[in-house]
């Protein structure tokens, strides 16, 4: 790993352990994990350089995750809409999702602030896939949104905020835990 801290400069490593949960090895674990997903010739400007959506997709812990294109769509800072991803939007990503992050935040697929029926729905839809077989009928979905907004929806306004999405995974420990990305 000593290869990875020598393209990695000394004042970049402190500024990224002060503003994520990373310690320094993770922080150059993940470097060197940005850094293969680029092209040989690129691997040295990694930290300036961006990893195309679908080499990020090649990574176990988003190939087998119901939510990769959403985690992708968050983290991304890419002005082209391509979802790409610089070493910083990668570190963002690493932050949240390791096991003494922040994470879970709620799938907000409208980016309004809150999940709505229609956020809902898409989050069914992505955890029981979206094949003919495993498709919800209308009224079972219909029954699980309102079974969901009985459940979470504190205030009774029809959607879920960010504080009732807490609370709900506060009651339940184990649903954080699905979501960690262990290096």
């Amino acid at each position: 790993m000593g290869g990875s801290a020598s393209l990695l400069p000394r004042d970049a490593l402190g500024e990224y352990q002060e503003l994520t949960f990373l310690s320094k090895q993770e922080i150059l674990l993940a470097y060197k994990r940005f850094s293969e997903l680029l092209p040989k010739q690129e691997r040295e400007n990694a930290c300036s350089a961006r990893v195309p959506k679908s080499h990020l997709l090649t990574l176990p812990e988003l190939r087998a995750n119901p939510f990769q294109h959403r985690i992708c769509h968050v983290f991304s800072t890419s002005e082209a809409g391509d979802n790409s991803m610089s070493f910083e939007d990668f570190l963002a990503m690493l932050s949240v999702a390791l096991p003494k992050g922040t994470f879970p935040v709620p799938t907000d697929f409208d980016d309004d602030g809150t999940l709505d029926r229609r956020d809902l729905e898409q989050l069914v839809n992505c955890l029981t896939g979206q094949g003919e077989e495993s498709r919800l009928s209308r009224a079972e979905m219909e029954q699980l949104i309102q079974n969901i907004l009985e459940e979470s929806d504190i205030d009774k306004d029809g959607t879920i905020n960010l504080s009732e999405f807490q609370h709900v995974v506060s009651r339940s420990p184990d649903f954080a835990s699905s979501f960690k990305i262990v290096m």
